[in-house]
Order: C-alpha cells, then structure tokens, then sequence
C-alpha cells in the first residue's frame, strides 16, 4: 500500500526481511496512527515477542512475520549437524507458534516453510530453501487479497454504505488486506462508497489502523463506537459487512475473529443485511472439527480498563486508566461467529456459503480427506 508520510508518498510492506542482518522488518502498528516507523526484529525470540505483544498483528501479517521468524532461526544455526538443525529448528517453530495461539495463518505458513526445507540435503541448502519459502508465502499472501479484491469488489454498488470491524486491511496482511481488497477494488473501478470502521474495543483497531488506511487511500469513512452499528442497521444506514477472520474452519464455515464480530453478524442477521468474510487460503483450518476447540487467547486486562493513546502534553503514547481503579476484568480476544449468520465467505478462488468449503477444499488447495 501505499503511505504519505510529511507530503511524500512510498510503497511499503507490512512485512519484509532483510537478509543482510538476518532481521524481520515490520511497521511498528502500536505506534498508529499518530507515527510511522519500521521496526526490525534481531532474532527469532524477538519475532516472537513482535508478535505476541502485536508490534505486527493480522492473520496474513503474523503469518508472513512467522515463516520469515523461522527462516530467520534457521539461519542463525551454526555448525553442519542435520540432527541438531532439526531440534533448533523444532524449538523455533514452537516458539513462534505460541505467540498467537488463535490465528491459524502463522501454522500454515510455517508448516509451507517446513515442507519446502524438507527437501534439502545439507543444513545449508534447508536454510536457503526456508528463506525462500518464506518470501513465497508473503508473496502468495499479497496475491491471494489481490484475488479477494477482485471478486469481493462486485459486492460494493455505488452509494452503498459499508461496515467492518476490527482491522483485516493492509496491516494485517502483506499488501492490500482481506476486508479491505473489495473497497480498495471497487474505489478503483471507480465506484462511490462509504465506510464505517467499528472502533473495536479494547484495543481499538478499527478507530486507529482501519481508519488510517481507509485516510491513506482517501475513501470515505467514519468511525463509530462499537455499540451504534445496531442504531444504524435499525436506521438503514448499512448495507453490507464484510469482515476478516483469523481461523476459519474448512470442515464447519465457522469464523473466528476479534472480538464482535459474533454480535455484529447476529445484528445484520436480524436487519436482513449481508455479511461476508475475506480470507486468504492460509487462513483455512481444514483440521478442527468444531468452533468450540478453536484456541481463544484472552488478553491482559488492563486493555480492558484503560486505553493508549497520544498525551496532549508530552505527544509521547500513554496508558490511562478508564475503569473503576479496584475492578477486575476479562478480555477474551476473539468470538467463533456460526456458518448460518454469514452470507458468503470471499476467498481467492471464489466467494462460498461458509458450508461449501469442505465441498470445494481441492478447489481451495486442501488435501484433506474424511468427513
């Protein structure tokens, strides 16, 4: 995508990495949107904590932060020993893989990258082979959000009014973003629209990452607190959802996502509005077998309690305290919406009613066999 920073305009990567010093380049989103800067991550136990404290966040970003963390890991190894090699390599994976343990996109891309290293003979011919397993995966993901653009962008009409939550966009992918690639299709086709962005609480997603991008590319857009997208369904005032997902299960169509999202589908259900998911193919879980097994991470309270944002008298990023100063709170970060409250889910091969995945996982680039 491409941001304006001080009047100068510059394509950039969510992530990228940088061969030269071993290191994984990301956009400190923590920072957004009051400043821009790229982060590089040293070694793979850094990636990691770049992912679990969400320095980078998003199902395809955290993916992509994942493959390079473990190619980055795999090349930091000395010495020539395949054995060895195959422990620390077993230790770096289950290092990254634990950061974020909802998301299903840094497994699957990690797993793409172990299979590819699996046809190297020496230690140094697996290390070459995971790096670039590991550009193809970031590559594949930018590719498949330009696929979901493409046929989620004639779902947008002229004049239409749109909501999604959280941030699915170009942040919490390599380029382009899930939810995002239809709006970004359609503003390039020309066509008229307006987004709200759900703040999505309590981290606040939408109001600081979703609206920034949707500032950047100059498309219309509000935010509205995360409680008023009933008023406006009852009003009229949506016409269409389309949100991200972290976890989809090939098998059910269940959805996992931020937090919300659940009572945003069970609220356009009940208005009769259509709502739709975007996702890359990594995102598919072709393993589980209900919604209820699906991993949710609960967070730390204090994201619950108080909020971050910009002192007006130092500019520097703050935590204040919102919440009655002796309360407690839970935070789950993620709800599992059901496959009967979503219209279709908009993936890089097509757009699918959310029970048609198993049907047509070959089509999807799933192997998997049984019921």
């Amino acid at each position: 995508m491409n941001v304006t920073i001080h009047g100068r305009t510059q394509h950039f990567r969510t992530v990228s990495f940088d061969a030269k010093s071993n290191s994984v380049r990301l956009i400190e989103q923590r920072l957004l949107p009051h400043e821009f800067k790229i982060v590089a991550t040293r070694d793979f136990k850094e990636t990691a904590v770049a992912i679990r404290d969400m320095v980078v966040r998003g199902a395809g970003a955290i993916g992509a932060t994942a493959a390079y963390g473990l190619a980055q890991g795999a090349l930091a190894f000395r010495g020539e020993n395949l054995k060895k090699f195959a422990a620390h390599v077993r230790t770096v994976y289950q290092t990254l893989k634990d950061a974020r343990p909802t998301a299903v996109d840094p497994v699957n891309a990690m797993n793409a990258v172990c299979a590819v290293m699996q046809k190297g003979k020496t230690v140094e011919e697996k290390k070459s082979l995971a790096l670039a397993a590991a550009e193809d995966f970031a590559n594949e993901d930018a590719h498949h959000c330009e696929e979901i653009g493409r046929y989620g962008a004639k779902l947008i009409r002229n004049g239409m009014k749109v909501l999604t939550h959280c941030n699915a966009g170009w942040l919490a992918f390599v380029d382009v973003g899930s939810a995002t690639a239809p709006m970004y299709a359609a503003q390039a086709a020309g066509k008229k629209f307006h987004v709200f962005c759900d703040e999505t609480r309590p981290r606040s997603q939408g109001a600081t990452l979703t609206a920034w991008e949707l500032a950047q590319q100059k498309v219309s857009h509000q935010i509205i607190a995360d409680n008023a997208a009933g008023h406006f369904m009852q009003r009229g005032e949506i016409d269409l959802v389309i949100v991200g997902s972290d976890r989809t299960l090939g098998r059910t169509g269940e959805v996992t996502n931020k937090i919300g999202t659940y009572t945003k589908a069970v609220l356009a259900a009940r208005h009769k509005i259509p709502f739709y998911v975007a996702i890359p193919l990594s995102t598919i879980d072709w393993n589980l077998k209900r919604g209820f097994d699906i991993p949710i991470e609960e967070r730390s309270e204090s994201e619950v309690l108080g909020a971050w944002g910009i002192a007006n008298t130092t500019h520097k990023r703050a935590y204040v305290r919102v919440a009655n100063p002796v309360s407690g709170a839970r935070n789950p970060g993620f709800d599992v919406t059901p496959p009967e409250l979503i219209t279709g889910i908009i993936t890089p091969a097509g757009i699918f009613k959310p029970r048609d995945l198993w049907k047509h996982r070959a089509r999807l680039g799933s192997n998997a066999v049984g019921k």
